[in-house]
Parts: structure tokens; sequence; C-alpha cells
């Protein structure tokens, strides 16, 4: 006897659905590997540090670079996430034409409670399997940030980072991936304990 595996989807067939009205209109949803991948409902902590990043991020980027919010990235043709935000070079049609995709983006950013195991364990290994070069997730349960990058995949297969640092809420973290010196101040993004 052999099991049914289940149905995965490329990002046409999940676009369609969409198209169809299969999906509430307030459902947050994102194609992982092929699944579509019901997210957790997100808490006050999430959103208060997702709204000061978007306060601070913008003073520290400047116009050198794109800054998305929730929106998604075409990783595969079956991979479609939509990271808390997106850090990607800056295209004339604001990529009106399609999401950005491994080549357009220097930077991804997830804020992390109640997704912190998802964001480390399934999120980390497909960002860095796509060369995504720095990921950041805002650990809210820990009350650190951890920066990851340097992607590699070890001799079982698995995709990670080399690199790894962590910072605590009252640390300032240098800005990846400008050509000019900016950092953040991470006592202005967390949200009070």
């Amino acid at each position: 006897m052999t099991l049914d595996t289940a149905k995965r989807f490329s990002i046409e067939e999940y676009h369609r659905l969409a198209e169809l009205g299969f999906f509430q209109s307030d459902e947050h949803l994102e194609l992982i590997h092929g699944e579509i991948i019901h997210m957790a409902a997100k808490g006050v902590a999430h959103e208060v540090c997702v709204t000061r990043l978007l306060r601070e991020l913008p003073k520290c980027l400047g116009e050198t670079v794109t800054l998305r919010c929730q929106s998604p990235i075409t990783l595969s043709p079956d991979s479609e996430p939509e990271p808390d935000l997106a850090i990607v070079r800056n295209r004339d049609d604001d990529y009106f034409e399609g999401h950005p995709q491994p080549a357009d983006i220097l930077w991804l950013i997830e804020v992390s409670d109640s997704s912190l195991t998802y964001d480390q364990s399934v999120k980390l290994p497909m960002y860095a399997a796509h060369s995504i070069t720095k990921y950041w997730i805002f650990n809210l349960l820990d009350s650190v940030l951890e920066c990851h990058s340097d992607p590699y995949q070890n001799l079982q297969g698995t995709w990670a980072y080399r690199g790894k640092q962590v910072y605590l809420p009252t640390e300032t973290v240098a800005i990846p991936c400008l050509s000019i010196e900016s950092s953040l101040s991470l006592a202005k993004v967390f949200p009070p304990i």
C-alpha cells in the first residue's frame, strides 16, 4: 500500500487559487516548498517591533535601497514567502513587473515570537539555499537580534549560515549591504519587556 502525498502547488497555481477566492482576505498565507502555510497571528510585540523598524530603518538606509514590508519574494517556482522586511535593490519599476528574486535581495528580516522555531528551522535553510547573504531574526522570545550571514551547504546537503552574531536590545548593529556606514540602535526597535 502506498500513501498519498500532499498536493504541492506552484506559484502560478497558488495565485490562481487566490484569484478564484479560495482564501479569505484576512488570511496570512505563504507558499513554502509548494505547501500553503497558514501563518500565526501577529502579537502586539511583533507589531510594535515591525512598526519601530519601519520608522528607524529608512533613516539608516536612505534612498540607496528599497524597503518592503510583509510583501512576497519569489525564491523558486514553488516558494513565495513574505518576510516581515526585505531590503532589495532599487529598481525603476519598484517591482511592478514581478516580486524580488534572490539576485535582487540584499537582506531579509523576520520578527519572531510564536514563529521563532519556524523562522529558524524552515525559513533559515530556505533563505540560505537561495543565496540570501544576510538574514536577521528579531527573536522576541529571548530579546536578541540574531544576524546570520554567509550561506553554505554542509556535506549532508543541509543549508545554513556560517556566521551568526547575537546582539542585545541595548546594543547598536551595523547596517549591512550599504556603501555608506550606518547603524541601528536596537533600543529604538525592541518593544519593552
